[in-house]
């Protein structure tokens, strides 16, 4: 990896993992004739959409802007789900997007108007966000949408006894960050809760599509994926449906890295501080949501190396700290880390905070150089305010 001369902070975008993670997505499509789309929310890095079109279907967006990101730098399927579409954006969502999941009934009918138009000139298929009321997260109920009170889908005690008019697909969308068990066991109650609304293909108003939604770890060593294979194989041949998968982190997951260089180091009654050129808060926000700690390369957990540090920002907020770590050797002013696993939830989710620079985004090519696809400078950060 040729990372020593480039400026910091940068994101880096590893292309050879990132075409190693599309090919084995491409495997599971060809193998189960599933429908694989990039979830755009975790990962939006347009310059690599041509290599993404080579592997997958297409992409979903989380609104109208993802939505015209996919139709301009992708050009395949483009799917999107909002809990809400405002009004002024339903026409142009209808020209860009061939799929559109609503979140309830309310929304289905309001918009009636505007995408029915669409779907009569079959350039648009309609579908509905359900909750099957299954949780499968441990600790994180931020990511749970089957938590009680949950905003997101529609129960199935609150749905028609018949899908309504021009309604074609079944959306759920419950993992996050998980194996294929969960995704086993929450399609048996989806297919327990909803079964009446998957109609025999001689139907006159039958389900086209289901969408399981992301939080799939495919491309992770460990994952099932003969048994995710078997299951698309199974609602395909039993339901006569497409199906869809939408992943974000699997199509990125260990494909960035966001490197940085140590300002200064501070003592302190229990460790020493590194004091970063980047931030959890502004360049990484899951270390503090989550939370999360980003794998470090060359380093330990707290205490398992000879010289333990706590990694920090330089923005004024005291817990902007990314972890405790330690190292095999004393660390310096002007030493380079790099934190791995990078690519997603991070570019798509960072700020300015403190008035910090946001980083370069950079692409490492597989015969490991190093182009900078963006870099950002103070006229950013004030066009963002």
């Amino acid at each position: 990896m040729r990372l020593d001369n480039i400026k910091t902070p940068a994101y880096v975008i590893d292309e050879a993992k990132l075409r190693s993670n599309l090919e084995i997505l491409k495997s599971v499509q060809d193998e189960s004739g599933a429908k694989i789309l990039l979830a755009q929310k975790a990962y939006s890095i347009y310059q690599t959409y041509p290599l993404v079109a080579k592997y997958l279907t297409g992409a979903t967006a989380s609104g109208l802007y993802e939505a015209k990101l996919a139709a301009q730098e992708l050009g395949l399927e483009n799917h999107v789900f909002e809990p809400a579409f405002g009004d002024e954006e339903m026409k142009e969502l209808c020209d860009v997007c061939d799929h559109m999941v609503f979140n309830s009934l309310n929304q289905l009918e309001h918009h009636r108007s505007v995408w029915e138009k669409a779907v009569k000139e079959e350039s648009l298929s309609v579908g509905l966000r359900v909750n099957p009321e299954f949780s499968t997260q441990e600790g994180h109920e931020i990511y749970d949408p089957c938590a009680p009170g949950s905003r997101l889908g529609i129960r199935e005690c609150d749905m028609p006894e018949t899908l309504p008019e021009g309604v074609e697909g079944l959306h759920f969308h419950t993992l996050c960050e998980q194996g294929f068990e969960p995704l086993r066991d929450t399609f048996a109650e989806f297919e327990k809760k909803f079964e009446r609304f998957l109609l025999p293909k001689d139907s006159a108003r039958r389900l086209k599509w289901i969408n399981l939604g992301g939080g799939h770890h495919i491309t992770k060593p460990d994952y099932d994926r003969a048994g995710l294979i078997e299951l698309v194989k199974y609602i395909r041949d039993k339901y006569h449906v497409e199906v869809y998968l939408e992943p974000g982190e699997a199509i990125a997951i260990d494909a960035g890295y966001l490197v940085t260089t140590i300002m200064d180091v501070v003592k302190t009654e229990k460790y020493p501080v590194l004091i970063l050129d980047t931030s959890a808060a502004c360049h990484m926000p899951d270390v503090l949501e989550m939370p999360y700690r980003p794998p470090l390369r060359d380093s330990g957990e707290e205490g398992e190396l000879s010289f333990t540090y706590r990694l920090s920002s330089r923005t004024c907020l005291a817990g902007d700290i990314i972890g405790d770590y330690s190292f095999d050797k004393e660390l310096s002013i002007g030493d380079r880390l790099v934190f791995e696993d990078m690519a997603i939830y991070s570019m798509v989710k960072n700020n300015t905070f403190n008035g910090m620079a946001l980083p370069d985004i950079d692409i490492m090519h597989e015969d490991g150089e190093i182009e900078v696809l963006k870099e950002f400078g103070y006229q950013d950060f004030k066009d963002r305010l």
